[in-house]
């Protein structure tokens, strides 16, 4: 067992520290940080499980840290590790339970005072149109069997398909907004049912519908790109699989833990349960998991629509005056089998990335035509009280962290600390002191998601930057969000 042993680390230079390989390890850690972060890193188990991880056959390079690392269920969120698709394994601990949670970001012809005077009726608007919280779904969407097993294997195309958005907006998603290989017949009943209402809807936690502006321009020439310019209106939408994808993971963890006994895999911990990729079990795991990503994908493309419409409806304009383009859409819990050379060769592996995202260069084939001369766009919100990031890909990142950098900020407290800290408190009256109007399902989410229970994700990006994991291009400021 790896439990609570002394964690070792190597300062190797500002942003990079070494977790040099010992005991049982297979490779080495490698985290990113700065002398401060590391400070904050250190206070739960999140190095306990990026050394845990380096326990795992097959893996191939370091088990990786994203500066927005803390404690998750198996791997650390934002942990990232890749495994020879031969000779390793596969890990729902290495995704997670919100499979493919992620984010989209939408541009609009709008100008920041065009839509400020607005804001509260576009959030109004909002909340009543995307449904959000525990439980929720839209009454006029409810899938039948049949129209189910057909999202599960085509994610947004199906929602495109059926009049939920455009087939220009597919371009703008990774992988087309569809994972192949998606197998609806190795999906539970259960979590069948547990989505069949959910498709369309925001859930709880940390996910939101923002809408902002772009308050600074760090790369024109990228951001000209990517069709972003200074007080220019911006959506982000953060939200990923719900129920479904949430059952998948609890289903495939039950079969894991006894595929890893069966397999006489030597574990760390239990929750890095695991089977070998090639392996029934492996490749059941994965076609479910694609399916889960797929929903996730026609999630988040139907709730566009939707913004689209409210849009629409608070500002009685068209959709040619509007222009609400789709830049970009990223997974953040996510295994994926992709092509890398390592140590001089060409290999397949199957990328873990749980809470981070994937930052290919310019050039690569997977990039989307419009972005090969500036590079994969990654989104990185932050809060709802302070900002969220833009950036490209980058060639380091990609020889690297197998192209892979942060997702988001990281929580610093937990959601129990986040109520305790907010006793006494209005949020709601904090945000619009600073100009930006909160909406949500329940009082409770906005408390658990105060600002200061994240780490400030301009921090955590000045460290991606810092270490050319990701370029900077561009900031965004909220004025306007709802809450799940």
């Amino acid at each position: 067992m790896a439990d609570n042993v002394q964690i070792h680390l190597k300062k190797i230079d500002t942003y990079r520290w070494l977790m040099p390989r010992e005991g049982g390890m297979r490779t080495d850690g490698m985290v990113y940080a700065d002398e401060r972060m590391m400070g904050a890193i250190q206070k739960d188990q999140s190095l306990q499980q990026v050394r845990n991880v380096a326990f795992l056959p097959g893996i191939v390079g370091p088990s990786l840290a994203m500066p927005d690392i803390h404690w998750g269920y198996g791997f650390p969120i934002g942990g990232v590790a890749a495994f020879d698709e031969e000779e390793g394994v596969v890990s729902p601990g290495g995704v997670g339970y919100d499979i493919n949670c992620g984010v989209r970001l939408l541009c609009s012809g709008l100008e920041r005072t065009e839509v400020q005077a607005k804001i509260r009726d576009i959030v109004d608007a909002l909340l009543v149109n995307i449904p959000s919280g525990v439980g929720s779904h839209r009454k006029d969407l409810k899938l039948e069997k049949g129209q189910q097993q057909k999202v599960l294997q085509k994610g947004a195309q199906w929602a495109v398909e059926h009049g939920y958005g455009s087939w220009e907006d597919l371009e703008h998603i990774e992988e087309q907004g569809r994972i192949p290989d998606a197998d609806p017949d190795l999906v539970s009943s259960r979590a069948l049912e547990r989505g069949r209402a959910q498709l369309g809807t925001l859930g709880s936690g940390n996910h939101f519908v923002e809408v902002g502006y772009v308050a600074q321009v760090y790369d024109e020439g990228a951001a000209r790109v990517l069709g972003l310019a200074k007080d220019q209106v911006t959506v982000i939408v953060h939200t990923g699989s719900r129920g479904l994808g949430h059952q998948v993971c609890d289903d495939s963890i039950r079969v894991m833990l006894q595929a890893a006994q069966r397999y006489g895999i030597e574990l760390p911990d239990k929750q890095l349960c695991c089977a070998p990729i090639k392996s029934k079990e492996g490749k059941a795991y994965l076609a479910a998991m694609a399916c889960a990503a797929n929903f996730a994908f026609a999630n988040r493309q139907i709730i566009t629509h939707w913004v689209r419409e409210t849009f629409e409806q608070c500002l009685k304009r068209g959709p040619h005056a509007l222009k609400l383009s789709l830049i970009y859409d990223v997974c953040h819990n996510i295994a994926k089998l992709e092509t890398h050379t390592y140590g001089g060769k060409e290999r397949r592996l199957c990328v873990h990335r749980k809470g981070a995202t994937r930052a290919f260069p310019p050039h690569h084939p997977a990039v989307p035509a419009a972005y090969q001369e500036s590079g994969q766009p990654v989104l990185i919100p932050g809060d709802m009280g302070r900002c969220s990031y833009v950036l490209v890909g980058t060639q380091q990142a990609y020889e690297e962290t197998f192209g892979s950098t942060c997702h988001g900020a990281g929580r610093v407290m937990s959601r129990h600390q986040a109520k305790k800290s907010a006793q006494g408190r209005s949020v709601t009256r904090e945000l619009e002191a600073k100009g930006i109007y909160v909406r949500a399902a329940s009082m409770a989410t906005l408390v658990e998601e105060i600002p200061e229970a994240y780490k400030d994700v301009s921090d955590v990006v000045d460290i991606v930057q810092g270490a050319g994991i990701g370029k900077k291009v561009a900031q965004l400021k909220p004025l306007g969000v709802i809450k799940g």
